[in-house]
């Protein structure tokens, strides 16, 4: 269903990977600008299918087990999106790059979150449902 908890959180999701990396810059270089998604096309793309796959995600509601499936894709994403800054944060020396770390390096982290709690609701639904399969 449509009108679900997990529907919120997916779309909250959507909204994070699709609208915020524009706004919010990942990190701060030495000179003092700021840095987003716009610069690097790889992230753009990562943060795109990210918000994708939450959409799909949404539209195979009737479908649980593939909506969970999709919701686990985008965690791994997210996962190899994390991984990416946290390398990209402690690999570099010194003050050469990056001076100091924004906020748009949260929304993955966020996202994760939302996406575990939408996999828990999915998960509760299809215990529900083979619950009332039992009675009949």
């Amino acid at each position: 269903m449509i009108q679900r908890i997990q529907t919120i959180y997916m779309c909250i999701v959507a909204l994070m990977a699709g609208l915020l990396p524009i706004g919010l810059p990942l990190w701060i270089d030495a000179q003092g600008n700021e840095i987003f998604t716009s610069s690097d096309i790889m992230l753009s793309v990562t943060f795109y299918v990210s918000a994708a796959l939450a959409i799909i995600a949404i539209v195979l509601f009737k479908n649980r087990k593939n909506q969970f499936v999709v919701n686990r894709l985008n965690m791994i994403l997210n996962l190899f999106l994390l991984g990416f800054f946290v390398y990209r944060s402690l690999n570099l020396s010194g003050e050469t790059l990056v001076s100091e770390k924004g906020i748009g390096m949260l929304i993955p982290i966020i996202s994760i979150v939302f996406l575990v709690l939408a996999n828990k609701a999915i998960k509760k639904d299809e215990d529900l449902v083979k619950s009332v399969d039992r009675l009949r």
